[in-house]
């Protein structure tokens, strides 16, 4: 079996017929799995000229058992009075009841030019996107951290600035007290 036809078996049936990896997605189209459709709609793009993202997903209140997601474009144009516009190209899938997977919205065309053989892979930007969450949510615990770490030193320092006031406070009283027996003392051995 040739990569062709083995990427055709992956990928599944439309309405009888097997789904070519150059063909462009349509609304109707039927796969045997999400990552079937997933990885249809990545050589897409790939071909195309545009790397893809996930855009939303919706789980079942039954099982939790994800049963829509919407993949689109990554990238955008700027719009120097909007600023950056995300862009609109996207496909919806659907699970089926029996299992299959569903083309149910298809929007081809993008707000941006395309580079058409992007030599990036779904699976490298998934590493990468991964990496990225992992390093934003470090970030978030350390800043966190770092909130709190600054507030218990502030407090520290309050405190060290309270006992200080109390410090000179109680020196400037036992000095008082020193000068005022120093003065007793003097007065005493003048009367003497």
């Amino acid at each position: 079996m040739d990569e062709t036809s083995e990427r055709v078996e992956k990928i599944g049936e439309t309405s009888g017929r097997e789904v070519q990896t150059n063909q462009e997605p349509h609304e109707g189209m039927v796969f045997e799995s999400e990552s079937a459709a997933k990885s249809f709609y990545d050589d897409y793009a790939r071909r195309v000229g545009f790397q893809t993202r996930v855009l939303s997903s919706r789980k079942s209140e039954r099982d939790g058992s994800i049963i829509s997601r919407g993949l689109g474009c990554r990238g955008g144009s700027e719009n120097r009075s909007k600023g950056h516009e995300s862009c609109s190209a996207m496909i919806l899938l659907k699970k089926e009841k029996l299992g299959t997977w569903v083309v149910r919205r298809f929007v081809r065309d993008h707000n941006h030019p395309l580079v058409p053989h992007s030599h990036i892979s779904r699976r490298e930007l998934d590493e990468k996107d991964i990496r990225i969450q992992e390093l934003t949510a470090e970030l978030r615990v350390k800043k966190r951290l770092s909130t709190v770490y600054r507030e218990q030193l502030i407090t520290f320092m309050k405190d060290v600035e309270d006992h200080n006031l109390h410090l000179s406070k109680k020196m400037q009283l036992v000095y008082d007290n020193l000068k005022k027996l120093e003065a007793e003392r003097e007065e005493l051995l003048h009367r003497k």
